[in-house]
């Protein structure tokens, strides 16, 4: 039986899956310690063959596929499936770098000789660096340098022991007992597909086992996922959008994570007075915001200086107005029952 078993749901990115099947295929481990269980979201056989292509060598990998459901429902089902005692999941643009499985099981260990976690599972998020384009853009160094998506600028150097709480558990880069997982009931799909699920599953850890969130910047797997302006704004509106739905299924959690109930009455009213009140000054920040990818990451100088952290850290608390925006004009869609799609773009 192996060890550990990698999750990797994916939809419609052969050539960054070629690439993780890749990396996970040159660990080092024996092969014998380690399981790649991909599930395909929506049939579709150039994925598969990407799979393949990129493992080229024996045995560990399993591909399935699925009719569309969400990586929610695709990580269920490769979690009933998986055999390893541990589960590592990622997605489908990770590159993990060698050592990237033993630095995720030797936390592991760790903490099961850590005297004051005694028995109790605990989840692990590794660090997940943005890979670097070619033509580096000051829009690039404001995602990778500040907490715009995730918030590795702030755990980075911490003490390793510190419990990040359920709100740091990111399912791109994260590994858990395989058993509690599946003590927990798994992963919650939740009516919009897209979000929360990996902070709900740590919260219902949390309150199982008592399991805390922790970093580990030894299990590195690079992030290939570039953002443009709109893109990373649509990413806030979709987020917002499904805050309604994550509020209404999972009460509780939802409730700590915002710290108050975005399913309420009130709340709709606030957010509808919110999107009309800064709907001009949303407006105003579009155009700054998005040159922030015509420009040369270089533009500013580096955030080694003192002058480059700074400038960097006026850049993103000039773009919040702007991103709550976003978030709020989702949830007001939500509320509204308005579809959603990938390409939904709200009227600023």
């Amino acid at each position: 039986m192996p060890e550990i078993s990698v999750i990797i749901p994916t939809h419609a990115r052969p050539g960054r899956l070629r690439a993780l099947a890749s990396a996970l295929a040159g660990q080092g481990l024996d092969a014998s310690a380690y399981e790649v269980l991909v599930g395909v979201d929506g049939a579709d056989e150039v994925s598969e063959r990407a799979a393949r292509e990129g493992w080229a060598r024996g045995g560990g990998l399993v591909v399935r596929s699925f009719s569309k459901r969400g990586q929610a429902a695709v990580r269920n089902e490769l979690i009933r499936e998986a055999r390893g005692g541990l589960l590592v999941f990622l997605n489908d643009d990770m590159v993990p770098e060698r050592g990237f499985l033993a630095a995720h099981a030797r936390a592991h260990e760790e903490a099961r000789a850590h005297p004051a976690l005694g028995s109790r599972p605990v989840v692990v998020v590794g660090a997940s660096p943005w890979v670097v384009g070619e033509r580096d853009r000051l829009f690039d160094r404001l995602v990778r340098e500040t907490s715009m998506v995730f918030f590795h600028d702030q755990m980075s150097g911490a003490d390793p022991w510190r419990d990040w709480g359920f709100r740091h558990a990111w399912l791109l880069n994260l590994s858990a007992p395989a058993a509690a997982v599946r003590e927990a009931g798994g992963l919650t799909v939740f009516p919009s597909t897209y979000g929360y699920e990996d902070d709900e599953l740590a919260y219902r850890l949390r309150e199982r086992f008592g399991s805390p969130v922790l970093y580990r910047a030894g299990a590195v797997a690079g992030h290939d996922h570039r953002y443009e302006p709109r893109e990373y704004l649509e990413r806030e509106f979709r987020l917002g959008y499904a805050a309604l739905g994550f509020a209404r299924t999972a009460p509780a959690c939802a409730r700590e994570m915002f710290k108050r109930d975005v399913g309420s009455e009130e709340e709709r009213a606030y957010s509808a007075s919110y999107v009309e009140r800064e709907r001009a000054g949303a407006a105003r920040a579009m155009g700054p915001f998005e040159s922030l990818a015509g420009m040369p990451a270089d533009a500013i100088p580096a955030s080694g200086s003192a002058h480059g952290r700074e400038l960097v850290g006026l850049l993103y608390q000039q773009h919040l107005g702007l991103k709550r925006w976003m978030w709020r004009a989702g949830l007001l869609a939500a509320h509204a029952g308005e579809a959603i799609t990938q390409t939904r773009w709200p009227d600023v």
